[in-house]
Parts: structure tokens; C-alpha cells; sequence
């Protein structure tokens, strides 16, 4: 366990006080190991900002993607009624007379749900619900903007200049 000649005192004694070169060094290999630490944490960033950016237009693309099948399959589904109507009428233009009408018929359907819509989104209870989560979005906003030091560089829009008023 313990060399012959050396007591078991002086083997557990600590080293007496490092040389500076030695304290120097060890310093040194810290700094390199913090600088190799958060170098990788900042590749990791990196990467994985790539990844986000690379995802947001992958999935507007699958978007777009979505949106044109979903057309075309609205336009297989007017030609496909469009045949019906035409058989059971024994005339195409009846047919598309039929199909324009009921293309005005859901068009006014759905100016009529927006307006409904709208009439709620003007209802005093509802004023005060968006006019509330209006009120906490902006109050979020503002500790968000007084976390950053002034003079960041941003264009100081809800930032608290002397002169302007924020409404």
C-alpha cells in the first residue's frame, strides 16, 4: 500500500504550496477547457437555429403543398358534381347553372359566418375579453423590453423614449 520507506504521515501530507508555473498552467487549462465548453455550446446553437430555420420553410412548403391538393381536390369535386348535374339534367348548361348557383349560395354563406363573426368580436363582453388580452400582451411586451438594456439597437418602437407616448 505504502512504499517501504516512506511513513504513512508524509503520504498523506499535502504537496507544499504549487509552483506559479504550475497554478499558471492549470489556470491555463481551464481557460481552454471553458473556451472548448462553450465554444460546443455555441456550435450546438448553431445547429439547431439551422434546424428551426430549415423546419419553418419545410413546413410552409408542406403548406403550400396542402393548399394546392386541397384545391385540387375542390376543383375534382365541382367536375365530378358538374358530370352528375349534367347527366341527370340532359344538358351541361343546366349543369353549370346549377353549380354557379350553388358557388354564389356558399359564398354568401360565408360573408354572412364572417359578419356574424364580426358582430360578436363587437359585443361589449367580447370588447372586454380582446381589450383585456390586448392589455396583457402589451404589459408583457413592456417587462420583456425593460429587460434589455437601452440602446440595444433595436428600433426603440416599445421602448420607453423621453418625449414619446405610448398608447
Amino acid at each position: 500500500m505504502h512504499d517501504e520507506g516512506e511513513t504513512p504521515r508524509a503520504a498523506a501530507a499535502p504537496d507544499p504550496a504549487p509552483s506559479s508555473s504550475g497554478l499558471l498552467a492549470e489556470m491555463g487549462q481551464l481557460g481552454r477547457a471553458v473556451k472548448q465548453l462553450f465554444g460546443a455550446q455555441l456550435h450546438l446553437l448553431a445547429t439547431e437555429l439551422g434546424l428551426a430555420r430549415s423546419a419553418v420553410s419545410w413546413m410552409l412548403a408542406a403548406g403550400l403543398a396542402a393548399t394546392v391538393a386541397g384545391v385540387g381536390l375542390g376543383l375534382t369535386l365541382l367536375g365530378l358534381l358538374g358530370l352528375l348535374l349534367a347527366v341527370w339534367f340532359g344538358s351541361w348548361i343546366w349543369a353549370l347553372v346549377v353549380l354557379a348557383l350553388l358557388q354564389v349560395a356558399f359564398l354568401i354563406g360565408s360573408i354572412l359566418l364572417v359578419r356574424r363573426c364580426m358582430h360578436w368580436m363587437s359585443l361589449p363582453a367580447t370588447r372586454g375579453e380582446w381589450s383585456a388580452m390586448m392589455r396583457d400582451t402589451v404589459r408583457k411586451g413592456d417587462i420583456a423590453n425593460d429587460t434589455l438594456p437601452r440602446g440595444d439597437g433595436s428600433d426603440g418602437a416599445m421602448q420607453g423614449k423621453p418625449g414619446e407616448d405610448r398608447a
